[in-house]
């Protein structure tokens, strides 16, 4: 090994920054399921001249399903907000660990004096034998002369995950990969991304898809526009409207092969209120053009009798394409209190059209939830309790912006354990679905002009790094990051929660996620380090472990 070169293997949790000294422990040893993903790092250091074009090597059984990647920098003017709490890494603009870019021919470049690291990931999706599997990891320069090595140990167990039965969506912005890739809306070309960047959502258990039948009117300065990414064509004659679901059915077709199981369609009235119709194109006269807007008042009778025409035909189309069970309708994003009466009046105009169909949004305020006005809310993390207090049954709940302090989120500058830790609250609360307004937001708050995620990535400094997107515009296709797979780390260990129910009971298994604790874990009382999360998946899995009997030679504990 080059006395120039150190090397460390660490857990997922760790967020490995270039001017940092390197304070963790190493973790060289782990165990997963056999059909879900487990990602560990390789921190390097290099104390000489750069050196390029270094080669890094994994060697183990297991190589068809391990994947090499460089955890890159990205840029961060606003990392959190002033009044930020004490779970943070550090609130200074600068580089933050974040996308992870695939290893290329040139490999790496070893930069003196900068730690970095290589994430390092394997998913065998089932199709490995139960056992330990010894995985060596070479650092080499171009001529093949070995810098350095590490070594881990994975131990596969013989049992499987359960599906995933949290409903969990990430808002997905059509236009803004028309944008990025500058390419015309619904073109070849951006249906090939619309489907690479479903197939990814979906690898990280991201179940459900906002679906824009309209261009949603989400994030949009009043008065302003987004892209229009409308799937459901729309001709006027009169005070006529007939409606052509082509589009709508090539995006459902796409969605079902890549795996959703859930299809939410975007909102029918504004964000913040409800008091205006969404964009909605029209052909006319052979002319296409803007029919409802912003100039558009909810209640207004040329709307609702538009509403009255397109949600029965919508709603035939759901039926002849199998959807009854599987679609969700907004109204609005995000009321408050003083916008309870609009909420409740367009809620009324679009009920009749919309019996038996779940209708979520996102709000805070109980009082929707009392008053009947919202069946199924979605509570923000900071503001669930009197919604748990009072037993809401199938509750979600979501965070945004706006849930810093105390509670879970992700941050550029917040410990990956605060990301991670949700899998364990909804576990614990029963929760029944996980939204999240950014997959793939790249434009500046309110949308007034767009952003490249790599040099700007908090939305024009509207919102913290890290809230507005967790998938970068690659020159092919997503490029994930390290917060996207903590995030999926978290709903694996809900699954893994769910599989030990099955075996011992929940009571046992609250039991055991909770001992030892100083007081009941909630959304905003837990365990903040992330020692103490990899301890308590690893002895759920023991556990798990105990209760099936391996089916191959007996199991060597690492």
């Amino acid at each position: 090994m080059n006395k120039n070169m150190q090397i460390t293997t660490l857990s997922s949790l760790v967020k490995v920054f270039p001017d940092e000294e390197m304070n963790f422990a190493p973790l060289n040893k782990a165990t997963m399921m056999s059909n879900e993903v487990y990602s560990f790092q390789a921190a390097y250091h290099w104390n000489d001249r750069m050196l390029k074009n270094v080669k890094i090597e994994a060697q183990t059984e297991l190589s068809p399903w391990v994947t090499l990647r460089k955890v890159a920098l990205a840029p961060s003017e606003m990392p959190c907000y002033w009044d930020h709490d004490d779970n943070i890494l550090r609130t200074t603009p600068g580089l933050y660990p974040d996308p992870l870019m695939p290893l290329d021919e040139e490999g790496i470049k070893l930069l003196p004096g900068q730690w970095r690291s290589i994430w390092i990931q394997v998913d065998p999706k089932g199709q490995a034998k139960a056992g330990v599997y010894p995985i060596k990891l070479y650092f080499r320069t171009e001529s093949g002369d070995e810098l350095g090595e590490a070594a881990f140990k994975l131990e596969i167990i013989n049992a499987n995950l359960p599906r995933q039965r949290l409903i969990h969506t990430q808002w997905f912005h059509t236009d803004c990969l028309a944008t990025a890739y500058n390419v015309e809306v619904f073109s070849p070309e951006h249906w090939n991304y619309i489907e690479l960047y479903i197939k990814t959502a979906v690898k990280h258990g991201i179940n459900m898809i906002l679906t824009p039948i309209f261009t949603p009117p989400l994030d949009t300065a009043i008065g302003r526009e987004r892209p229009t990414v409308q799937l459901i064509d729309v001709e006027k004659s009169g005070s006529a409207y007939s409606f052509k679901f082509e589009k709508l059915k090539r995006w459902v077709d796409i969605c079902k092969a890549s795996g959703v199981q859930y299809f939410e369609f975007s909102h029918l009235f504004t964000q913040w209120g409800a008091k205006h119709a969404p964009k909605i194109i029209a052909t006319e006269d052979g002319q296409s053009k803007q029919i409802f807007g912003w100039d558009t008042d909810s209640g207004g009778k040329d709307y609702k009798h538009f509403l009255s025409l397109l949600l029965p035909a919508l709603i035939e189309f759901i039926k002849q394409n199998n959807l009854e069970k599987c679609s969700f309708f907004h109204i609005s994003d995000e009321p408050t209190l003083e916008h309870l009466e609009t909420y409740k009046n367009v809620s009324l105009i679009i009920e009749e059209h919309l019996k038996g169909f779940p209708i979520i949004d996102a709000l805070s305020d109980y009082e929707f939830y009392r008053t009947g006005v919202v069946k199924n809310p979605i509570p923000a993390s900071n503001h669930i309790d009197s919604f748990l207090e009072n037993n809401v049954p199938n509750l979600w709940t979501y965070y945004c912006c706006s849930q810093y302090h105390k509670v879970s989120n992700r941050f550029f500058n917040m410990p990956s354990a605060r990301n991670r830790i949700i899998g364990i609250q909804l576990y614990k609360f029963n929760i029944y679905g996980f939204l999240h307004w950014g997959y793939n937001f790249w434009y500046s708050q309110f949308s007034l002009y767009p952003i490249d995620p790599f040099c700007s990535t908090d939305a024009g400094c509207g919102f913290p790094s890290g809230d507005a997107f967790v998938v970068y515009p690659g020159k092919d296709g997503p490029v994930e990051s390290l917060r996207l797979e903590v995030f999926f780390e978290a709903l694996q260990d809900l699954r893994a929660l769910i599989l030990l129910e099955g075996l011992i009971g929940r009571e046992a298994v609250l039991e055991i996620v909770e001992e030892g604790l100083d007081e009941p874990i909630t959304f905003s009382s837990y365990p903040t380090g992330h020692e103490w999360l990899l301890q308590k998946r690893e002895q759920v899995n023991r556990m798990i472990a105990d209760h099936f009997i391996l089916q191959h030679s007996p199991r060597e504990h690492i």
